[in-house]
């Protein structure tokens, strides 16, 4: 492997105007294709063979119009006046007579889908419960769609639109709520439903370029230099521009939901800009400590640095691809986008790094920092210095049992939130105060009930036919469940064999009591009591079914990578030891980073410093699409920085001198890629998508623990507890196994003997 990218890379920096050249076609190309095929992302998720799901394409084949995508404006009233009287009144009448004639919508008012029935079917499709729900009445005749609050003080307006608001024309949802302006003028306050509210907005914002400063300034104080500092976020600009690019063009084609994009930004930008860090770095190591020209320091960091790199990246890979096992098509996508993302990351810095770093040339290391560096080892070689990461490393090699007991129960203490995480969707209840989508869930939740935010949809389906008695029975027995409010019957198939019910709980979308009803309404008996087959649907019960799917699939999903880290360990280092305290290592991580970001979002611990006002349930898919990234994450820091004591192990340093010579040697660049890829993740947390706020934190504090107190702390202080039993290997194993040759001891042996070699010929023998 490394000689195959030695190869590489010393072509790359030998024809660099072509690498260029072919990276700036690919760019291009991009670009057109996102020309061709605008962006065409989605909020909504959906989980194919989940009950609701079931239940939502047979809502959709027997009844088209109540399958489409809902949206609602809640009218409020101000100064105690009230929505149900004079000019407010008529304004919503009229608000609704505007949505009638809008292209994009459903008929709000009923219009040609309103059937004519019979009076002992208008009686059994009245609503029942304890909500005080009023008609809206404008001279003297009932404006469909509309339903009052008990005092006055709040309307609500229910519609469909023709399609998911991502795939309306543009300026499709501006026009629907452009129509509310006459309430507006009647001084009405209008708040639009999220679905309304949709953009695609940019994955890159001022927060997130701040991100981007910080590794500037870490990646100059590293590197000693602008141009090289400007080297690595070049390169994954590029990276992320070809792979954010592509997956936006792709978007047109394949399902993909509006995350997707933001989450392949967050992953390529901090391992592209870390990939070539350290290459770069490895490259101006061989130029001060080995005296390489820097055509031949650049063709051997590529070989060397390059391997690791590949094969950190492959683990990243893996690690995310190995989400689709899960068979949930959204996550696959978002994964897959990812993974590819990151392979574009690998591919960047193996190719267009070099060639970048071929216009460089000798400026690679100045002729002061040469200087520099010389009286520095002169110094060390004294004895009289000691850098900040030997007196750590040899502190924790000191007392190793003392530190790893210590830094297991600190991580062991923050992993202890994980056991009260709540796994959901975040609904509008958990949106700050300021914006729109939490004014309106407020506004519902004291004008009418809390629960209607999030009604569940249940569907009641008899071949025999439903009539009216029929539907009133299913009514009765749903009114009389517990943490049911109201009943609302919506409408008949064409046939008579399906019917809907607006189910209206007691509590939020995402209160324990919503989620217990659900596994009511679907019981068996209940549907027995009523008579029919029972369903339900609705974004609750998705979401509902989506966390619960989620959550069984952690488990064995870790149990997938824990495997996976075995193996691929294994072969790198050839050591059972080391791939065991990895591991071991990362199941801290991961348990940590889920246990901070259940203690900050659940139960809004330092809410106020990262942005947001209220607290609400855990992302349902976070921990499993956290974990497939920090697996990968967590093996790159692990890949540098025992490749590095293992390569000082294999030169002669035995054990404990091993550890601290290795930990030396790769501590400043983990450091400076661990800050790198913290400051970006960060970048994301004050967003306000609650989604992203939620993964970036995860990211980051996940890296934070991992980078500085998993491998840079409890690693070592094993290592040293382990000596020369780390590198055992059973000697069957050591046969069947291939040799990688990760740190590149191959290569630089064959280098060595040839310029030997070379210097043994006579002057003018190959002439």
């Amino acid at each position: 492997m490394s000689t195959l990218l030695y190869r590489l890379g010393k072509l790359a920096y030998r024809r660099r105007g072509r690498f260029v050249l072919g990276w700036l076609v690919v760019l291009v190309a991009v670009g057109a294709l996102l020309a061709i095929n605008p962006p065409k992302t989605s909020t909504s998720f959906s989980i194919p063979g989940t009950q609701s799901q079931a239940v939502m394409d047979q809502l959709e084949s027997k009844m088209p119009s109540a399958g489409g995508t809902s949206a609602t404006f809640v009218f409020q009233a101000s100064d105690g006046a009230r929505v149900d009287q004079g000019d407010q009144a008529q304004a919503i009448d009229d608000v609704v007579k505007a949505l009638d004639d809008n292209p994009y919508v459903v008929h709000a008012s009923g219009g040609e889908t309103q059937q004519k029935v019979s009076a002992d079917m208008q009686k059994a499709l009245a609503p029942v419960g304890d909500l005080k729900l009023e008609p809206l009445t404008v001279d003297g005749t009932v404006v469909p769609g509309v339903t009052v609050s008990g005092d006055g003080s709040v309307a609500m307006l229910s519609f469909q639109l023709t399609e998911d608001p991502m795939s309306l024309p543009s300026g499709a949802t501006d026009s629907v709520v452009g129509d509310a302006s006459a309430a507006h003028d009647a001084g009405l306050t209008v708040l639009p439903s999220s679905e309304l509210t949709q953009t695609i907005e940019s994955p890159m914002g001022p927060k997130e370029v701040v991100g981007l400063v910080i590794a500037a300034i870490v990646l100059f104080l590293t590197l000693g230099s602008l141009r090289l500092a400007g080297m690595p976020l070049l390169t994954a600009i590029v990276g992320v521009g070809v792979g954010v690019g592509s997956a936006y063009a792709l978007s047109s084609v394949i399902d993909m939901t509006s995350m997707t994009p933001i989450l392949a930004l967050m992953i390529g930008l901090a391992v592209g800009i870390d990939y070539a860090l350290f290459i770069v770095n490895r490259a101006r190591r061989l130029v001060l400590d080995k005296g390489l020209a820097a055509h031949e320091a650049v063709a051997r960091a590529v070989g060397t640095a390059g391997s690791a790199v590949f094969f950190a990246g492959l683990t990243v890979v893996v690690s995310l691809s190995g989400l689709s096992i899960i068979g949930i098509s959204f996550l696959t996508t978002m994964a897959l986008v990812a993974a590819g993302t990151v392979v574009i990351a690998v591919l960047v810095a193996l190719t267009l790094l070099p060639a970048l770093l071929g216009f460089v040339g000798e400026r690679l290391v100045t002729a002061k920092q040469r200087d520099k560096h010389a009286a520095k080892t002169a110094a060390s070689s004294d004895g009289t210095t000691s850098g900040p990461a030997v007196r750590w490393v040899k502190g924790v090699a000191r007392r190793p049992a003392w530190v790893t007991v210590g830094v297991v129960v600190v991580l062991a203490a923050l992993a202890v939130p994980v056991t009260k995480m709540n796994l959901n969707l975040p609904s509008a209840a958990s949106s700050n105060t300021d914006t729109t989508e939490r004014q309106s869930y407020d506004a519902i939740s004291s004008g009418f009930s809390e629960g209607l935010n999030g009604p569940l949809i249940v569907v009641a389906s008899d071949d025999d036919g439903l009539d009216a008695a029929a539907i009133t029975q299913v009514k009765t027995t749903l009114a009389g469940v517990d943490h049911v409010v109201q009943v609302m019957p919506g409408g008949v198939s064409a046939d008579g064999t399906t019917a809907t019910f607006t189910v209206v709980p007691d509590g939020g979308p995402t209160d324990d009591d919503t989620v217990d009803l659900v596994k009511t309404l679907r019981d068996a008996g209940l549907a027995q009591q009523a008579g029919v087959t029972l369903g339900v649907t609705g974004v609750t019960a998705i979401n509902i079914d989506m966390s619960g799917i989620l959550s069984g699939a952690l488990v064995p999903y870790l149990a997938i990578i824990v495997v996976i880290s075995l193996i691929i360990l294994m072969l790198v280092f050839r050591s059972i030891f080391v791939p065991l305290t990895a591991t071991l290592g990362f199941v801290f991580t991961i348990g940590a980073a889920l246990g901070a970001t259940t203690a900050v979002f659940q139960w809004g611990w330092a809410k106020n410093l990262l942005g947001f006002d209220t607290a609400g349930p855990v992302l349902s898919f976070l921990p499993i699409i956290v974990t497939g990234i920090l697996y990968g994450l967590a093996m790159d820091y692990q890949m540098f920085l025992v490749s590095s004591m293992r390569e000082s192990h294999v030169h002669g340093h035995p054990g404990v001198a091993g550890v601290v010579d290795g930990f030396r040697g790769a501590a400043r660049v983990v450091v400076a890629a661990a800050i790198i890829m913290i400051s970006v993740f960060s970048g994301f947390i004050f967003g306000d998508d609650t989604m992203i706020k939620q993964i970036g934190f995860a990211l980051a504090f996940g890296i934070l623990i991992d980078a500085f107190v998993v491998r840079m702390t409890l690693i070592p202080a094993v290592m040293a507890l382990a000596g020369e039993k780390a590198w055992w290997l059973p000697k069957w194993l050591d046969r069947i196994l291939p040799n990688l040759d990760v740190e590149g001891d191959k290569l630089v042996k064959r280098l060595e003997a040839e310029a030997a070699e070379r210097e043994k010929e006579p002057v003018g023998a190959s002439a």
